[in-house]
């Protein structure tokens, strides 16, 4: 149950949020993060062609929506492949920095089993999420900080809109826009984990999933 009000319930267009296909970071069980470019493997590709299928089947051909995206290059990857199936001009997307995945630190491209050897519990496997911040890097609360700030920002967007991110700042900032609460453990709204690949409609507040992805979960490699 929510214990507030939805950030941005007022926009009066709705919002579909999606999160990128697998990328070779995640196929080698890397730490991704924040990292600018992990390009996507080929069943990434395939995961973004099927979104792009389902954005089309939904919306139909050039629909008016409003593009964004991570910075990361994995997330403009795969809205590459969904613009082309929506018949839009990528070149016509905006980017924001916000929107990139949980800042890894110290812990930035190293392998999960290095990590794992170290710490064995450094991710609950309950909800998918780091127990702790990397060092150096970012923590939950953080995130929804950025996120919501990118929220307010772009409140006054024209109608629909797709947003194109990853698998850790993606269900915060679900959170965020459908008023979960807050985890007192990680210290922030967390909306449940889905598949690479995925993508959910949320429209004054409340979330629907449109495609479930055939990726894996943000437990098994975060990105």
């Amino acid at each position: 149950m929510a214990n507030k009000a939805p950030q941005n319930a007022t926009r009066l267009g709705r919002d579909y949020i999606a999160r990128h296909g697998e990328t070779v970071y995640n196929v080698a069980r890397r730490m991704q993060g924040d990292h600018p470019h992990t390009p996507l493997t080929r069943a990434g590709f395939a995961q973004a062609d099927a979104m792009g299928a389902a954005l089309r089947e939904l919306l139909g051909p050039r629909p008016k929506l409003t593009l964004w995206a991570s910075t990361a290059g994995r997330a403009l990857q795969t809205l590459a492949i969904i613009a082309e199936h929506l018949e839009l001009d990528w070149h016509q997307a905006h980017t924001d920095a916000r929107l990139v995945e949980i800042g890894m630190g110290q812990w930035s491209g190293r392998y999960y089993h290095e990590v794992a050897q170290e710490s064995a519990d450094f991710l609950d496997l309950e909800h998918g999420l780091y127990r702790r911040p990397p060092p150096g890097g970012e923590w939950y609360d953080a995130i929804a900080v950025r996120v919501s700030g990118w929220l307010a920002d772009t409140n006054d967007d024209p109608g629909d809109r797709l947003v194109i991110m990853h698998g850790m700042s993606s269900r915060i900032l679900r959170g965020v826009m459908t008023g979960m609460d807050v985890l007192p453990q990680f210290a922030a709204p967390v909306a449940p984990d889905l598949p690479q690949g995925s993508i959910v409609r949320i429209e004054g507040g409340v979330e629907t999933l449109v495609h479930r992805g055939s990726g894996g979960a943000a437990h098994a490699a975060p990105a």
